[in-house]
């Protein structure tokens, strides 16, 4: 009986010590003292995700023809690395984890909304930790520093070596229009390079309306040369930063992609479903001061978004047909006004 009593006493201290151990927050280590991961090198095809003559295999399921595509797409992923256990500040590309997730997730629910717009482009790169933006002031800014410092780098490359003339579209979300619109400025905004951009893509981050000097938010479907962007959260609901961070900010109809505040389900052309299918007149939109409202999907597995507040994982993927038709129609429009101006 004794030696049960102790028995147990050693399993209850034990319970008693893991439970207390898991409820400590996870120390991460000053941005200074972590040895970042090594540097890609852009001019290896190791260092990038999808290059036209590397398309992944998932994105072949969409039976996409790539031959004599007019434009280029280079597409920058959203954070994908949000373990709170991960102490890393910054991910290598060599992490076959987040490589994954990039392919599976990224790629295959957002950038190939745009296999039918142009080559497509989209570079591994040492993505920060998403507690970056919430730790911005203690390591964070540092963390994203070095991310956009690689996707800079891939786009010099990209330049260089790949583009040869062709007109561009920007593409990305979340912690990649971050980096996006750092991008844009760059290289793009009131710079030569600007005549080349068919249109930015860049919603899930909140972007002022003059956040450019000479790239303006577009405002109908076949314009060219300006950006789109968007926050989608659930109808008639305000997030807590709504004041601070989105109220003023550019917000985009990516339905109609005009002036339009509301639109009807009959305007939806379909969001990609993680089931790959495709769900068409499911939603209806609505366009407050700063964000995008967005009804409750209209499919069969609406259950899943029961109680959603935020929609922002779905950014692309809720409006991925919409995208991808709207992509199309800029490109022939960037054609269009090029041979006009040629003419005259």
């Amino acid at each position: 009986m004794k030696t049960y009593l102790q028995h147990y006493k050693v399993i209850l201290i034990i319970g008693i010590l893991f439970i207390l151990c898991s409820c400590k927050s996870v120390i991460v280590p000053v941005f200074a003292t972590q040895l970042p991961p090594a540097k890609p090198n852009y001019h290896k095809q190791s260092s990038w995700a999808v290059l036209p003559n590397t398309y992944p295999e998932n994105l072949k399921h969409w039976k996409t023809s790539t031959a004599n595509l007019q434009a280029d797409v280079f597409y920058i992923y959203p954070t994908l690395n949000i373990d709170k256990k991960d102490v890393r500040w910054n991910v290598p590309i060599s992490d076959s984890i987040q490589n994954e997730k990039v392919i599976n997730k990224a790629v295959y629910y957002q950038a190939s909304a745009f296999l039918n717009t142009g080559n497509l482009y989209v570079p591994y790169y040492r993505q920060a930790h998403l507690r970056s933006y919430s730790q911005y002031d203690t390591g964070g800014s540092k963390a994203l520093e070095l991310a956009y410092s690689d996707v800079k780098n891939a786009f010099k490359v990209y330049l260089e070596h790949y583009n040869k003339g062709k007109p561009i579209i920007i593409a990305s979300h979340s912690q990649g229009t971050t980096h996006a619109v750092r991008l844009l400025k760059d290289f793009f905004d009131g710079k030569p390079l600007q005549s080349k951009l068919i249109a930015a893509y860049i919603p899930g981050i909140a972007i002022r309306k003059e956040e450019f000097k000479y790239i303006y938010l577009m405002k109908s479907p076949t314009e060219t040369g300006g950006f789109v962007s968007w926050n989608t959260y659930k109808n008639k609901y305000y997030p807590k930063t709504y004041n601070e961070w989105f109220k003023g900010v550019a917000t985009s109809n990516p339905i109609t992609w005009d002036d339009k505040i509301v639109s009807q389900r009959k305007d939806h052309k379909g969001f990609l479903f993680t089931n790959d299918k495709l769900y068409k007149q499911a939603l209806t939109v609505y366009v407050k001061d700063g964000i995008l409202w967005t009804s409750l999907p209209h499919f069969p597995y609406r259950i899943f978004a029961l109680g959603k507040k935020r929609y922002h994982t779905g950014d692309i993927n809720l409006f991925w047909e919409d995208i991808r038709e709207n992509a199309v129609i800029r490109v022939k429009s960037y054609y269009n006004r090029k041979e006009k101006m040629m003419i005259h």
